[in-house]
């Protein structure tokens, strides 16, 4: 329980109406699950205005309505508060209720099209190894030390989160590293939270379908920026163009990484194999078991991250050379007879599968072919689907289009979609099997000794969403199956 004025610490409010003094037993985004004595939270949402609920969660038991539009008619046992924004009154009154766990440890944020998870998954297990108690809020799932929790969005809502994170505070976390979403910054769901740093990865084409325009898209990732404390680290990719534009307005101390351009953390890739990463860290060598220039990338991220958190650097690079790649994250099978390398990775932009098939074609050997299993999801941003088309066929001897998640679009409309981006010297190579069991089973059928199959789009995820139904499915584990059932 909580008095509703040590909830409104920081909140700018446009009207009150009835009594601040009120205790509060708990926040509520949902309505159905507002109860007696709760403050129940009214927010415009992409689909359902919350505010058409209000009158339902007085009669649940709230005592205390926080919304952008008063009711014509208020109740004179409830207190109404009116704010010009629900979703950053939500994330403050959140913290405040939870006593501003994110004020009591190390709070990391990732952002970016491509890395955040590796970005943080490694974070974490690097400091875990340190002996340190930490926090990692991620797309694959939640953690607090070793506990894990099965994770939903990218980024929680702002009550999900500081719950998480006082669960962090009270098992002596001294640490969290959270992935930050485009769609959590621009929906002000880390409203309330403090960081002591941020990292940008990189930016490329994705998630149009909310933001509309890429400049808005950039906007979105910039805000995270703008809005940190002159005592955080603003960590960013020196190599990507838009580096520099997220931190423009930044108040925080400005940090790069590359691999080209001149920076704090400067990385050279001496040499990358199906094996790993040998590469140079600011003229130190570091033996990585992660391949590819994208996770030279992601090495550099953690690295300097850690050094900025007082991390000793070669204490940092020592843990670096042990650590492995996270799920669904350029995760490798590799058949017992035949040494067909499966390769699942959660490549699901243009930019991420470009990425990961020029990483696999700088590391083949000899004839080894290149077949991909790729599709795009359903419900999403529909610009990319022949971008993702034309990449599989151009970079790969063999595409085997197939269904991701389809969720409530037709799958095959999708795959057609994908099928018009294929350049038409390309076509041959593709084939399309709606079925992804069925796609993984023929491109293993089509596979000889040592070949690389990579299968994309889904990377940890254990389920395929069909018409509204999560049914399960795991890349990892079919592609296990296949190669047993077909004594590769």
């Amino acid at each position: 329980m909580k008095q509703l004025r040590e909830l409104l610490i920081g909140v700018k409010t446009r009207q009150l109406t009835g009594s601040d003094a009120v205790m509060v037993s708990g926040l509520y985004l949902d309505s159905r699950k507002a109860d007696a004595g709760s403050c129940f939270i009214a927010v415009k949402g992409t689909q359902v205005d919350a505010h058409t609920f209000i009158d339902q969660t007085i009669a649940q038991g709230a005592v205390v309505i926080v919304c952008e539009t008063l009711p014509a008619v208020l109740n004179g046992d409830v207190t109404y508060i009116q704010v010009d924004n629900s979703n950053i009154a939500l994330g403050i009154m959140a913290s405040n209720f939870y006593d501003n766990p994110s004020h009591q440890m190390q709070v990391v944020g990732v952002t970016g099209t491509n890395g955040k998870t590796s970005v943080v998954t490694l974070l974490h297990r690097l400091f875990r190894t340190f002996g340190k108690h930490a926090g990692l809020l991620s797309t694959v799932q939640n953690q607090i030390d070793e506990t894990v929790i099965p994770s939903t969005h990218t980024t929680p809502d702002a009550i999900t989160m500081n719950q998480l994170m006082l669960q962090m505070v009270e098992a002596g976390c001294e640490y969290c590293f959270m992935e930050v979403s485009s769609h959590a910054v621009d929906q002000n769901r880390i409203a309330g939270l403090k960081f002591a740093g941020a990292i940008f990865t990189n930016i490329t084409h994705d998630h149009l379908d909310y933001h509309l325009t890429f400049d808005n898209y950039i906007k979105a990732k910039k805000k995270f920026f703008d809005e940190l404390n002159k005592n955080a680290f603003a960590l960013v990719n020196t190599d990507d163009r838009n580096g520099s534009i997220m931190v423009q307005n930044t108040a925080a101390n400005v940090y790069g990484y590359s691999l080209k351009a001149a920076s704090d953390y400067k990385g050279k890739i001496i040499e990358n194999s199906i094996t790993g990463l040998l590469l140079e860290v600011n003229h130190i060598e570091l033996h990585a078991r992660l391949i590819g220039e994208f996770n030279a990338y992601n090495l550099l991220a953690v690295y300097g991250a850690a050094t900025l958190l007082g991390e000793d650097k070669m204490e940092v690079l020592r843990v670096l050379s042990m650590l492995t790649p996270p799920d669904g994250r350029f995760q490798q099978v590799v058949s017992p007879e035949d040494q067909v390398v499966g390769i699942v990775d959660y490549a699901h932009t243009p930019d991420a599968l470009k990425n990961v098939m020029h990483t696999i074609n700088a590391v083949r050997q000899g004839n080894a072919q290149l077949i991909a299993v790729v599709g795009c999801g359903g419900n999403r941003d529909a610009t990319k689907r022949p971008l993702m088309g034309m990449i599989a066929s151009r970079f790969a001897d063999k595409a085997i289009f197939t269904s991701d998640n389809p969720r409530n679009e037709d799958a095959e409309q999708i795959l057609k979609e994908m099928y018009e981006g294929v350049p038409a010297p390309e076509r041959k190579k593709v084939i399309t099997i709606t079925d992804r069991k069925e796609a993984i089973k023929t491109a293993c059928m089509l596979a000889g000794k040592r070949d690389i199959i990579l299968i994309a789009g889904k990377g940890h995820e254990k389920y395929q969403e069909i018409k509204g139904i999560k049914h399960p499915f795991d890349d990892v584990a079919v592609l296990t199956e296949v190669f047993k059932e077909s004594g590769k």
